[in-house]
């Protein structure tokens, strides 16, 4: 069996740095909990990627607790690609056209 992978897209990439800078900027504390936060994301995510639910353009989200941030990711295969991390309230659906 072969063992489902995370890929992530080079503007979620992105995202997340600029999120934890941000934090950083702010509070050291903030930023590691952040960071640590997004990690267990992502482990939560690929043990079980059908457990969020369905979102946008046949993606998923996963709300992460602290921080009103969302990792919005899509199943293609054995590959759980992030598309976005994505503040929960802020422009919607703006990364509908990452590929």
């Amino acid at each position: 069996m072969t063992a489902r992978r995370l890929e992530f897209h080079p503007e979620a990439i992105a995202e997340a740095e600029a999120q934890r800078l941000w934090y950083g900027e702010r509070s050291p504390g903030a930023a590691e909990g952040f960071t640590t936060e997004l990690e267990a994301a992502f482990d939560a995510i690929l043990e079980a990627p059908d457990r969020w639910p369905v979102y946008i353009e046949g993606t998923r989200r996963y709300l992460l607790r602290r921080y009103p941030f969302l990792v919005v990711y899509r199943c293609i295969g054995k590959v759980i690609e992030i598309v976005a991390v994505a503040h929960g309230r802020r422009k919607p659906g703006y990364w509908i056209s990452r590929g």
